[in-house]
């Protein structure tokens, strides 16, 4: 099985800073919920921003890729997420809440760019046989970036005489992009382009994506594992202040193990993806999240802080396999059918203000009925609705 490690040790390196962007959002909700007075709903409005550009940019984005190519695309996406880091330094300034959503909108868009451009890309790297397992390879790094953060970004921000420098990270982030953004142009990256040069129209995207039935339910699985992801991730730490008593520094201490879980049982899953069939891995975590979260809610364990962080175990694989499953084997679509999957990841944006309003009117801790309605959806679409599970009733209907 071949693979191009010198262009994948670079989109590696690239997710390392998109795994601490994303896990800026956890540490960052319950410090502005203490600098800006606000309640969980309120909170939320950080995810919502964040997510909302999935709904707005992933046509465009995808127009971009088809006429530019993925080098391009992911430079300007490494600007895009500098840029909007920078943002953080004038939102405490002023001590502006809205400029701070701003911000993240920003970073966000240009995080909607690498998950358009990058995945796909990763999976053009190499045999066809393998993309799922690039796929995850370099996902693996964003776990690293954000079992790194949380301690890290906590130590940044709460400072000993008790300022909230919520800016300071983002500006440290916003250093690193410009570097990569340097090493990726002088780079030797492969200036690929999606395989086809039919003329782009949403319309043509649209009827092409219809005739690939894992592709068109992998987006409704997406957008249930991207809303589960920022309600288990964004009400982690809300859940062991409130729950269980725990400080900002021992809450974040959780919040890395958890992280821990993910990137070490994502690498190992990279193995388990050689003897077990991508879409059954998938429902065997699936049906483990879900075991997690009904103790988490329903119970006190005296140990229900170590069964949040295991959610990080099962939750490692889930990005990347349902990403690889609902492209897998759509050829030249696959850059637009990347598009449209993005669209779902506007679901980071619907979930979290739905436990935001029940955190706030029955407790954090009844709230993670939300992220466990989403696992069940999964669940279900890993068994009945990827190609293999389609194929397999189609062959047994046959019969």
């Amino acid at each position: 099985m071949k693979h191009q490690y010198k262009p994948l040790a670079l989109l590696s390196l690239m997710f390392l800073m998109v795994g601490s962007l994303f896990c800026m959002n956890d540490i960052l909700l319950p410090s502005l919920i203490t600098q800006f007075k606000l309640n969980y709903t309120q909170a939320t409005f950080i995810q919502v921003s964040f997510y909302l550009t999935y709904i707005v940019f992933p046509i465009p984005i995808a127009w971009m890729i088809h006429k530019y190519g993925y080098k391009v695309s992911l430079l300007v996406a490494v600007l895009a997420c500098a840029v909007g880091c920078a943002f953080f330094l004038p939102a405490k300034y002023f001590n502006s809440y809205p400029i701070v959503l701003i911000a993240i909108f920003i970073i966000s868009t240009g995080l909607t760019i690498i998950n358009v451009a990058a995945n796909p890309f990763a999976a053009l790297l190499g045999d066809p046989e393998g993309s799922h397992q690039r796929i995850n390879f370099v996902q693996v790094f964003s776990r690293v970036g954000y079992a790194a953060t949380p301690l890290v970004a906590t130590a940044l921000i709460y400072n000993k005489s008790g300022d909230i420098r919520f800016d300071f990270p983002y500006l440290l982030l916003a250093i690193s992009l410009l570097v990569i953004t340097a090493i990726m142009f002088f780079s030797h990256l492969p200036s690929m382009k999606p395989g086809d040069d039919e003329k782009f129209t949403v319309k043509g995207i649209v009827k092409e994506a219809m005739s690939y039935k894992h592709l068109f339910y992998g987006v409704f699985a997406m957008f249930f594992y991207i809303g589960a992801e920022a309600c288990t991730a964004g009400f982690f730490i809300p859940y062991l202040k409130t729950v269980l008593g725990f400080s900002d520094v021992k809450a974040a201490n959780y919040l890395t193990l958890y992280y821990i879980f993910t990137a070490v049982m994502g690498i190992i899953a990279v193995f388990f993806l050689k003897y077990i069939k991508a879409h059954k891995l998938v429902a065997i975590y699936g049906i483990g999240m879900i075991i997690l979260f009904i103790i988490c809610i329903a119970f006190n364990t005296g140990y229900n802080e170590f069964f949040l962080a295991g959610l990080g175990l099962f939750l490692s694989i889930m990005f990347p396999t349902l990403f690889s499953l609902a492209i897998e084997d759509i050829g030249s679509f696959t850059g637009k059918g990347s598009a449209l999957l993005n669209f779902a990841l506007v679901g980071g944006s619907i979930f979290p203000p739905l436990q935001g309003m029940i955190a706030d009117a029955h407790g954090v801790k009844i709230s993670y009925i939300i992220p466990l309605i989403c696992f069940v959806m999964i669940t279900i679409y890993a068994l009945f609705f990827t190609k293999d599970a389609i194929t397999s009733r189609s062959h047994l209907k046959n019969n």
